[in-house]
Parts: C-alpha cells; structure tokens; sequence
C-alpha cells in the first residue's frame, strides 16, 4: 500500500488480476477484505469545499447560534427558510432506484422544452416541532412568492402552534429570492409583516455558507429521498410523494400549491428606501435586520 494513493479506479477483479501478475495470488473477494482493512471503500465525490470564504463568517454564526438560544428560550418561533431546486413535470428522468417489475420509461432527453410545467418548492422548516411546510409554485421563484408562501404558512399553521408569539426569526441564505442585496425583497418583506402583525427578524447566513441553513441539511434530504425514482408525471404525484416524508426522529410534512403567477422585473415602490420600517442590526447590518408591522 503506497501511502500517496488516495484513490483508484481499479475495480476488485482488475486489482485481484494485477497483484497476480505481479506473483502475489488475490482473488476479488480478497481484495474487498483487503480494502476494507485499510479503511478503503467506494465513496462518491464530497461536494463540501466553499467557493469562497466570507471575512465575517464566524461572526455571523456566533450572531444566529446566540439569536437562535434567545428566541428558542422566549419560546418565539424560528424557521429556517429556503427554496428547493426547481423540478420539472412530465415525463422527464429523475434519479433513484425503487421497486418495479419493470423500469419505469422517461424520455431519451432531458429537454426543458419537453416538461408540461416547472414546480418551486419553497420549504420552511420548524426545529422545535420538527415541522415542514413546502408550498409548490408553479411560476418563478421570486422575493413576493417567497414571502407569501410564508404567510399562507403563518395563517394556516404557524400562528395557531405560536399564539403567543412576538417576533420571529428567519434563517435564509444570503442570495436567491430571499437575497439580502434586494431591496425588493425588503419591501415584500414589509408588506408581509404589515399583514400578519408580527415582526420578522431575518439573518442570512454567509456568502457560501447555504449549505449550512438547517433546512438543506434536516429537511430537504429527507425529501429528495422520499421522492427518489418516481416520475413528477403530474403535481398531484409531486404533492403524494413529497407529503410521505418521514424520519424516525419524527419529522412531519405539509405541502400546499399556490396557483398564483410571480412577475419577474419587479421594481421596487418610489421612495420605499427613504420610508422603510427596516431595523438594520448593530451587528454586520447587511445580514441581520428586522421587518417591524405598522401599528
């Protein structure tokens, strides 16, 4: 075993047949032994290096990790927030293995053009209830969606299991539709508030730091698993399967469809920057800042 070799693509028959040539007998299953005793075994590629590294990266998590054992105490609500890759509808391939007498048949191609609709999930995670919430768009992927897929969240769900509540936290990425850089989202944001009557306090997790958001690490896995294999023929089939997930830690799911068409190209209202009711954080403000109702 040379120390220097990390890897191989060799598979247990090749490796069994060199080691013969070279005068030391191996059949493959022996190999396989071998291996395993060095700790070797088949591993697919770790996507878990940064792209870049933000400088006020470990500030930021000290800030949410504090906000997140305030809230938890005052028995405020925190959800993390994110938006699941965009899935197309149709007959279109989708990985995963399940059970059938017969492969399921997709199309040769995985053309755009060939889906009959385009699903958004957007996925709101509850840690204390170990909740999730995925309402389907069916359009684009926007600030305005984002923020009214949280209030048909906090009508229907969220208000009833937090009546007491007197602020509430998000944790989102930094880009996306919920992008820190976007006043338009800060003003979708406000109008939300305006509307349920309780402040929100966002804080966005570093520049290439998402995978870090609890959601993409304790819910959407769960739901790409439940989800595995199938054909998205149709939304109906999209809600079945996304509504199974489970876990025996207990997680909980719910999936509502908004019918509604988000526009793209929106600008943001005359003077909303000089009249906003945002609270910008001490704190690295550009991350961390408050949507506050008007009264």
């Amino acid at each position: 075993m040379q120390p220097d070799v990390r890897w191989t693509d060799l598979s247990l028959a090749q490796i069994a047949h060199e080691l013969t040539e070279r005068g030391t007998p191996f059949s493959p299953p022996s190999v396989k032994q071998w291996l395993a005793a060095h700790g070797l075994a088949k591993r697919q590629i770790a996507k878990t290096l940064p792209g870049g590294r933000s400088p006020d990266r470990n500030t930021q998590f000290d800030y949410i990790t504090a906000l997140r054992e305030e809230y938890l105490a005052a028995g405020n609500p925190l959800f993390s927030i994110d938006t699941k890759k965009k899935e197309q509808l149709g007959g279109l391939y989708r990985a995963g293995r399940v059970y059938c007498q017969e492969a399921v048949r997709a199309f040769a191609h995985d053309f755009p053009s060939w889906a009959t609709g385009v699903v958004i999930p957007h996925g709101i995670w509850d840690p204390v209830r170990n909740h999730g919430h995925i309402n389907l768009g069916l359009s684009h992927d926007t600030g305005e969606f984002a923020c009214e897929s949280f209030r048909w969240f906090w009508y229907r769900s969220g208000r009833w299991h937090y009546p007491q509540a007197t602020s509430i936290v998000w944790l989102c990425d930094a880009g996306g539709s919920n992008s820190y850089r976007q006043y338009l989202f800060k003003q979708d944001l406000q109008r939300l508030v305006d509307a349920i009557g309780v402040e929100i306090r966002v804080a966005h997790y570093p520049s290439y730091c998402s995978k870090f958001n609890p959601i993409e690490r304790r819910f959407f896995p769960h739901v790409t698993r439940a989800c595995a294999g199938v054909l998205f023929d149709t939304l109906e089939t999209v809600g079945h399967l996304m509504r199974k997930t489970h876990t025996a830690t207990g997680l909980t799911v719910t999936v509502h469809v908004m019918n509604k068409l988000y526009e793209t190209g929106r600008k943001v209202a005359r003077g909303f920057t000089k009249n906003m009711r945002i609270l910008f954080d001490r704190v690295l403000p550009k991350w961390n800042y408050r949507a506050v109702p008007q009264l």
